[in-house]
């Protein structure tokens, strides 16, 4: 597997999705800063965590005007994965990649603990063969992390088995009915706050991370 890990100034969990996609899956990994753009074909871009530049205005709203988005979006239109953790997630939003917001946590405080993770439905097809009582354990780490759509784009995202992930039991933002990550009506794109990459650690014994990259990489 080939894939690139994008990087803008501020992102800091860059090197942890190098590290684990290397380690996991022996891919061939390439960082790529946000000012260059990219010709090779890559099986998987990720947008990781991070606090991009432009955080001060909205989480993510000046990343989308990058050069790399360019490559990015040509990648996307060739059929390529795109994943988005946190920040990443953020910006997948602003560049109108997946629908809704990520804004302030409702409690206006930055939260950083690890919560439950459940699939939503059978219907998605990165999560949905989790067996349905299957909990997740990942940590999350952010201050703008509540996702908020309107009921029209919720039921949509429910109908069409687009929600990726949903918090289970502790929801730590406030997001609306749960929403932890969603996806692309072609399920080449996602976005999830959580960081699975955080959970990826034989030492610890918290691996419930390389569960949702194992689906992600498998779909």
């Amino acid at each position: 597997m080939k894939a690139a890990v994008v990087t803008f100034p501020g992102s800091n969990c860059d090197n942890d999705i190098v590290r684990v996609l290397s380690e996991f899956y022996s891919a061939k990994v390439d960082k790529v800063w946000h000012k260059d753009q990219f010709s090779e074909k890559y099986d998987l871009v990720i947008l990781p965590g991070g606090f991009s530049y432009g955080d001060y205005l909205r989480s993510g709203a000046m990343a989308p005007f990058s050069p790399v988005m360019k490559s990015v979006k040509e990648h996307t239109d060739r059929g390529g994965k795109l994943f988005g953790i946190c920040n990443g997630f953020q910006i997948l939003a602003e560049a109108g990649y997946l629908p809704g917001a990520l804004i302030r946590n409702r409690n206006l405080k930055y939260v950083c603990r690890t919560i439950g993770l459940k699939k939503a439905s059978n219907a998605n097809k990165i999560s949905g063969s989790l067996a349905d009582d299957k909990i997740l354990r990942v940590p999350v780490a952010h201050g703008d992390g509540c996702y908020f759509a309107s009921a029209e784009i919720r039921k949509q995202l429910k109908d069409e088995g687009r929600i990726l992930f949903l918090y289970a039991g502790d929801n730590p933002n406030g997001s609306l009915d749960d929403i932890a990550g969603i996806c692309s009506p072609d399920f080449k794109v996602a976005g999830m706050m959580p960081h699975p990459e955080r959970a990826m650690n034989p030492i610890t014994g918290e691996m419930d991370g390389k569960t949702v990259l194992d689906l992600l990489i498998a779909s």
